[in-house]
């Protein structure tokens, strides 16, 4: 087992060498700190398995899990500026990222299990008529969605207009622009963090 070693004048312990993993996801957490996207897509690809099967195993539902780990993404997007090794090796940090968020998930999921009863039946004593206050804001966020997407990169906004509104499969895409599934979905999973974090950390889109 490595000890840690005090430097001579006091300065503090040495910190322990990260594994060669953790040193290129740190790199790619400097890189997106600066705006770099294509250092967040990096670190996706090499890293989403182990946040991904990490929630999956505490939230149990693979849906689920699918959303926390893009929101962990888009926190990792957001939090890059403020990561530090002090706070652990890249690993560390994100599956204790994870975990907070797939707690959180369990919990905002139970809290809404219990209102669904109270929400369907006051759903159905509604008119179903939407008021025009409801309508004013449906039109709103349709806005808003539209000119969160005139941020994204070209071929995220390409493959997320083709997916949601074309409605074509992750394959029919690939096979449509020509490219690599594993590159269209990470096009799309990329390009709706950007949508989350500009929406308010998603709450429109879901």
């Amino acid at each position: 087992m490595m000890l840690m070693m005090s430097v001579a004048g006091g300065s503090g312990p040495r910190p322990v060498p990260m594994r060669p993993s953790d040193a290129q996801w740190a790199a790619y957490i400097e890189r997106a700190a600066s705006g770099e996207q294509q250092a967040l897509a990096r670190l996706y690809d090499e890293s989403s398995h182990l946040i991904f099967s990490v929630v999956l195993r505490i939230v149990g539902n693979q849906a689920d899990a699918e959303e926390v780990t893009l929101d962990v993404y888009s926190q990792v997007w957001k939090s890059a500026a403020n990561y530090s090794a002090e706070r652990g090796a890249p690993s560390t940090w994100m599956v204790m990222m994870a975990r907070c968020r797939a707690l959180d998930r369990l919990r905002s999921r139970d809290a809404r299990s219990r209102r669904e009863t109270t929400l369907e039946e006051v759903a159905e004593a509604r008119s179903s008529g939407a008021p025009p206050e409801q309508t004013a804001w449906e039109n709103q966020q349709r806005t808003r969605i539209r000119e969160a997407m005139q941020d994204l990169l070209p071929e995220q906004r390409e493959a997320i207009e083709m997916s949601f509104f074309l409605g074509l499969t992750h394959t029919e895409l690939a096979e449509r622009l020509g490219q690599p599934l594993g590159t269209v979905k990470t096009r799309i999973r990329l390009g709706m963090i950007k949508l989350r974090h500009a929406l308010g950390a998603g709450k429109e889109l879901q």
